[in-house]
């Protein structure tokens, strides 16, 4: 690439940089897992237009320190090749003057990038990355950068992110701001967390739409060279379909009608959870086959369930708030390294199990409602059968709107709707 053409991106980026300080932002919780003190790379991982870049914004802006950027998802840098960095950091101190920390926007669009971050720490700079495919952990990073990055896992906005975006108070108890919050998980369970789409009024299917055109263009099929692309947005957009599912590879193939093998589906699966398009649920089992074997899918937003074109999911509220349930939780416990799991007895079953480890600390039950007797019964006796299989004495049932503390068997069961459980 042109010497000249790589300057004029960065000299127009640097100018977006100037813009930051003045934009509106939510103040993520997220961003207290970014050190930039840290001699690791600091690898800001997730969907794409989940918010990585604000966030990593955000934690520049108040560390105050000297920095420089270099964003990859630019069309122009289309023909950047990992010849061209060393050219690029040597324009970046031109414009920039001397930084310590170096902002590395969506790196995997270059290939050899982890070769640049790596030595680029063995000189002391402070680095901080964003990524949009988990193939990053796995493959790059795990390869050439063993133990000098720490992991930062951004999905879009958590409910409470979007109470504040829209100006609802997350705190208090009273029946107005019981009410408001209330209001806002409406929806929340409709419109999903996507900062982008949430600045719009309106445009949610042609938004995803695009978004998840360019997930499987841009994240998966451009990186994985997919030939049968109508095969696989067919698989992409059923399992979105069916979410949450329990995934049945030969199911799917059947179901598609096509010349498609399981081999192929669980191929794709693979790539659309890399891209975080589907974030997936072993089951609690205590012999590791098992959990390998049987895995539930979720989308990465509840946007995607039903706010895309042509999507066929109606008005499941349960999933939806499943969906959302689920996707609090990883944020809760992956940063400390645990698992979230779901329950499959003979008879009964239980949503979620977080693990430490073979330790159950919590079973999470969700309900849309508990009025009906028929499913009190079952979703009690669902949890119960989990804390009772995995010696758990933590039980909570997040429900829509329903409140009650519930003692069942000598067994403690928290009730907690949905619109306080998801902010505390």
């Amino acid at each position: 690439m042109e010497r000249a053409e790589i300057e004029k991106v960065i000299q127009d980026q640097r100018e977006e940089t100037v813009r930051w300080a003045h934009r509106a932002i939510v103040d993520r919780s997220e961003t207290s897992q970014i050190n930039l003190q840290s001699d690791l790379a600091q690898v800001v991982l997730g969907v794409r237009r989940s918010g990585k870049s604000t966030l990593c914004q955000t934690a520049l802006l108040k560390d105050k320190r000297p920095f420089a950027y270099l964003n990859f998802d630019d069309n122009r840098l289309t023909r950047f090749t990992g010849e061209d960095l060393d050219v690029a950091l040597e324009l970046l101190y031109k414009h920039y003057g001397a930084f310590d920390c170096l902002f590395l926007d969506e790196a995997q669009n270059v290939p050899e990038w982890h070769l640049f971050v790596n030595r680029l720490l063995r000189q002391g700079l402070h680095l901080l990355v964003t990524g949009s495919n988990a193939k990053l952990l796995s493959g790059e990073l795990a390869t050439h950068m063993t133990g000098r990055y720490h992991r930062v896992e951004l999905f879009p906005f958590s409910f409470k992110d979007y109470c504040v975006w829209k100006g609802v108070s997350p705190d208090g108890g009273s029946t107005r701001a019981c009410g408001l919050r209330q209001g806002a998980l409406d929806a929340y369970l409709h419109m999903g967390g996507f900062p982008e789409l949430l600045r719009e009024a309106g445009g949610a299917p042609e938004y995803l739409a695009s978004l998840m055109n360019d997930v499987l263009e841009r994240d998966i099929r451009q990186r994985h060279a997919i030939r049968q692309m109508g095969t696989f947005r067919d698989v992409a957009t059923y399992l979105m379909d069916v979410a949450p599912t329990t995934l049945n590879c030969n199911t799917v193939a059947s179901r598609l009608g096509r010349a498609c093998s399981s081999n192929t589906v669980r191929t794709y699966v693979e790539y659309l959870k890399q891209a975080y398009l589907l974030q997936s649920v072993p089951r609690w089992s205590t012999k590791s086959h098992e959990r390998l074997r049987s895995e539930k899918l979720y989308p990465v937003d509840v946007g995607f369930m039903a706010g895309r074109e042509n999507a066929l999911v109606g008005e499941n509220l349960g999933w939806r708030l499943e969906t959302v349930v689920l996707l609090e939780l990883l944020r809760r416990y992956r940063p400390f390294l645990h698992t979230v799991c779901y329950f499959q007895g003979q008879r009964t079953e239980a949503d979620f199990l977080v693990c430490a480890g073979r330790q159950v600390q919590e079973v999470v039950q969700v309900a849309y409602t508990l009025q009906t007797p028929r499913v009190r019964e079952r979703e009690i006796r669902g949890a119960l059968s989990a804390a009772a299989a995995t010696r758990c004495d933590r039980v909570s049932i997040v429900t829509y709107a329903e409140r009650d503390d519930l003692t069942v068997d000598g067994v403690h069961i928290q009730v907690r709707p949905a619109y306080d459980w998801l902010i505390s």
